[in-house]
């Protein structure tokens, strides 16, 4: 495969993150969507995308993020992005992502985000 993705997902506290890693593109979100579907499925509304290790993103990528935003936010919870690259920030950028979601620099960054933003009841 010549370009891997692979995905961790782990927990902060009640928060899940996402660590995403490599391509994101049309033959890999199926699995970034399988994802983030087994969270909302486990009742985990409130999700970190982590991009530290994510070298590119296509439209079926950031497909998946507006696939799922508002049925996460109908449920009181949020998706919080960090840590992206100059060149994946770029493409978040230009499609007006930032206006949509908070992008943070790291994990933590995003935890706190969510420590100031009470959830709410649904």
């Amino acid at each position: 495969m010549a370009n891997p993705f692979s995905i961790k997902k782990s927990l902060e506290g009640d928060l899940s993150v996402i660590a995403l890693e490599g391509f994101l593109d049309a033959h890999t979100a199926p699995e970034f969507e399988k994802a983030i579907q087994s969270e909302l499925d486990a009742g985990n509304y409130r999700i970190i995308v982590g991009c530290e290790k994510l070298t590119y993103i296509s439209s079926a990528g950031l497909g998946v993020f507006m696939g799922f935003i508002e049925e996460i936010r109908e449920k009181g919870g949020d998706i919080k992005i960090c840590g992206l690259t100059p060149k994946v920030r770029q493409v978040f950028e230009i499609l007006g992502f930032p206006a949509l979601y908070d992008i943070l620099d790291d994990v933590p960054a995003a935890v706190q985000r969510f420590a100031e933003v009470p959830t709410r009841e649904v």
